[in-house]
């Protein structure tokens, strides 16, 4: 699997850690665990570092629709921190971030260490960028 994730409930974070090739069936499997674990309203990174993205702009498009239809729910939706260190990566998780729109704090970080500064400074599951 090109995307390994741990989902830690004592601390409410989750970490997803992509390596190789990673396409939309990768990211829905990821999605579908975090749900299914009850960890959407947990911060999380999103760490691409060693990621190539396999992701066409329908898939994109998809993802984007998906998160939206999570973000409908009544329960909330957790801080999200992309670690895209690259230009590409970097471009992608902008775009997903256009396109993933939803009431929840997102930033996209070029290191790990400023991304977990940054979500070990928020509440787990708040509303605030």
């Amino acid at each position: 699997m090109p995307i390994h994730w741990t989902i830690s409930h004592p601390t409410r974070l989750v970490v997803a850690v992509c390596k190789d090739v990673v396409n939309r069936l990768d990211i829905e499997a990821y999605l579908d665990g975090v749900v299914v674990e009850g960890a959407m309203p947990y911060r999380k990174i999103f760490e691409l570092h060693a990621a190539v993205s396999g992701l066409s702009d329908d898939d994109m498009m998809a993802l984007g629709a998906r998160i939206q239809a999570y973000a409908a729910a009544p329960e909330p939706m957790g801080p999200l921190a992309i670690v895209a260190p690259t230009d590409e990566q970097y471009e992608y998780a902008r775009r997903y971030a256009t396109l993933a729109a939803a009431r929840r704090p997102l930033k996209i970080f070029r290191e790990l260490h400023v991304a977990r500064r940054w979500l070990d400074s928020l509440e787990s599951g708040e509303s605030k960028a």
